[in-house]
């Protein structure tokens, strides 16, 4: 099939490589023209395991191309994704001026029939106001389809590839017959092709993203509990998780979520509610508990060192909101950092992949360190942000060598207990007892 993907962030390259990998011709269309031409040249602008492979086996075999030319873009195509942002105004709400401005445009060029798709997490109605701004100048046929994606950065591409489900939202069996064989191969093994209404669709993906983040805030709470009465939140976790009715997953306490879904989501999703008079009161609480999540870490070193942090120094490792990305949005390490350089702290901070997007944030007001170890001198505590697999089994005889004292926060549970103590570590974590070096 012929498919254009308008928007190159993490969603509209991955919809476009994928879709490209199962043999579609796809145009990828932004309005950054340095972007664009960067990735004909065959670089990634983000960073997503595997993606890269994909991205140049289907660039080199003329499946895969690039265009700030909307109108040749859509040209022969049949199908027209739109990956735009969609980013919160100050108010919750989202933003969908990027996405009704191309629909706009979309209606003065279509020629003949297309299906345009919502790729995007938008907000209930969407959909109709996407056709109502492409019908403002459309002189042809077209049907507007909602389809959410369920990406995971960081297994974006597998998530892709080998869906749970692929939900789409349409009433038009015309829209209907070319979405089925489009994403016939990607459910070969069975896995359902939901069909239900536009309304219903975009729903889905903002009910699907505020439980998951509630219940990673409920498994917080739990964890803030644990410390308080001695009880073991890894324990409790495996206690529940066994029970088939909740799952095993979203189940690991820590510093709060971030990332550029569960947060904007449920925002956005409490706002339309307000919007029709409904308070849902289960996701402000999860909003209000997330915030609070975030800054626990940087509450707990400023009690062991005291409220004035100057002359502290203090490693930091991780800076995604996540391992596996090099997404910074709503991570908590930003959170953190903030509440520790204003009580003085001066802070070295490592990641594999997302140094370079912090320093366009926050420029110098932390160091940078060229390895995980290298942040670890003369340092007086490390702090752990992210759970990257390079921080899990770390030489700790190095780590030794190179902290000034043996103390560690770790906002991911990554180390046992038990080792801890007989490494004489001050250790604290989330939900588990505080290990106190002899």
């Amino acid at each position: 099939m012929q498919i254009a993907v308008v928007g190159t962030g993490y969603v509209g390259l991955v919809t476009g490589t994928c879709f490209a990998e199962t043999g579609n011709n796809v145009i990828c269309v932004d309005i950054d023209a340095a972007k664009v031409e960067k990735m004909k040249n065959g670089e990634v602008p983000i960073y997503e395991p595997h993606l890269d492979v994909l991205f140049e086996r289907n660039i080199k075999q003329g499946r895969l191309a690039f265009t700030t030319d909307l109108k040749s873009a859509i040209e022969k195509a049949q199908i027209i994704f739109l990956a735009l942002p969609t980013p919160p105004g100050e108010d919750g709400s989202a933003d969908l001026s990027y996405i009704l401005n191309v629909a706009e445009e979309l209606g003065k060029i279509i020629t003949d029939y297309k299906v345009i798709i919502d790729k995007s997490t938008v907000p209930v109605g969407t959909a109709e106001k996407v056709t109502a701004a492409v019908a403002k100048n459309a002189t042809v046929d077209f049907d507007v389809v909602s389809n959410p994606e369920f990406l995971r950065e960081g297994f974006a591409v597998d998530d892709f590839l080998k869906p749970d489900r692929v939900v789409i939202g349409t009433r038009s069996a015309k829209a209907k017959k070319i979405l089925e064989a489009l994403y016939k191969p990607f459910v070969r093994q069975g896995n359902p092709v939901i069909f239900m209404d536009e309304k219903s669709a975009e729903l889905t993906k903002y009910a699907a993203n505020a439980f998951l983040a509630a219940k990673i805030t409920f498994m917080n709470e739990i964890a803030n509990y644990c410390e308080l009465i001695g009880a073991d939140v890894d324990a409790v976790r495996r206690g529940m998780g066994t029970d088939t009715r909740i799952g095993n997953r979203f189940l690991f306490p820590g510093i709060g979520y971030g990332g550029s879904c569960f947060p904007k989501d449920v925002q956005a999703l409490a706002k339309s509610g307000k919007e029709v008079g409904y308070d849902f009161e289960i996701i402000n609480s999860v909003m209000g508990v997330n915030h609070r999540q975030k800054v626990t870490m940087a509450q707990k070193i400023k009690t062991y060192f005291g409220d004035d942090l100057s002359g502290k120094k203090l490693a930091l490792w991780g800076l995604a909101f996540k391992p596996d990305t090099d997404d910074i949005r709503e991570a908590p390490a930003l959170y953190i950092i903030e509440e520790l350089v204003e009580a003085g702290a001066e802070i070295t901070a490592f990641d594999p992949e997302a140094m370079p997007n912090v320093k366009g944030v926050i420029g110098d007001k932390i160091n940078y360190a060229e390895n995980q170890y290298d942040a670890l001198e003369n340092a007086d505590a490390l702090l752990i942000a992210t759970e990257w697999a390079v921080f899990r089994s770390p030489d700790f005889d190095k780590v030794n060598s190179l902290l000034k004292e043996k103390v560690i926060f770790d906002g991911r549970n990554l180390y046992d207990l038990e080792s801890m103590r007989d490494l004489n570590y001050y250790y604290e974590s989330v939900g588990r007892k505080t290990i106190k070096a002899v």
